[in-house]
């Protein structure tokens, strides 16, 4: 079971920007999901372990950027240009492949449950 600690995340307004970041426990691909009140949880970006395969919801393309420290087994999410409607709870989640977690649904992890997740709020 994967062990993830999840940062960042806060209050900013229209167009503002915000960074997450997920440290991982292990060598795995990874990537963020975001649930707003009364929505599904959905898939946002995620990446692969070496970096080299990366995929995002057409919704966040061109605004956020996913990278890692692969030595440090961590994520990052870049969250530029930021909308009221990016406002939801992020959670970090890590897989064995980058285009999984970007075309399954709905989304299991293979290694263990979601974290406590990072509350993302935009403010028009």
């Amino acid at each position: 079971q994967a062990q993830l600690a999840e940062s960042g995340g806060g209050s900013v307004q229209a167009g503002g920007s915000l960074r997450l970041s997920c440290a991982a426990s292990g060598r795995y691909a990874m990537g963020w999901f975001r649930q707003s009140p009364g929505k599904e949880r959905v898939f946002v970006a995620s990446i692969s372990w070496v970096g080299d395969d990366i995929y995002y919801a057409d919704d966040v393309k061109g605004r956020f950027t996913i990278s890692r420290d692969s030595a440090k087994n961590t994520a990052f999410l870049q969250m530029n240009s930021l909308k009221p409607e990016d406002t939801a709870t992020y959670y970090c989640a890590a897989d064995r492949s980058a285009y999984r977690m970007s075309t399954t649904s709905p989304y299991v992890s293979p290694f263990g449950s979601w974290g406590p997740g990072s509350q993302v709020t935009v403010s028009s």
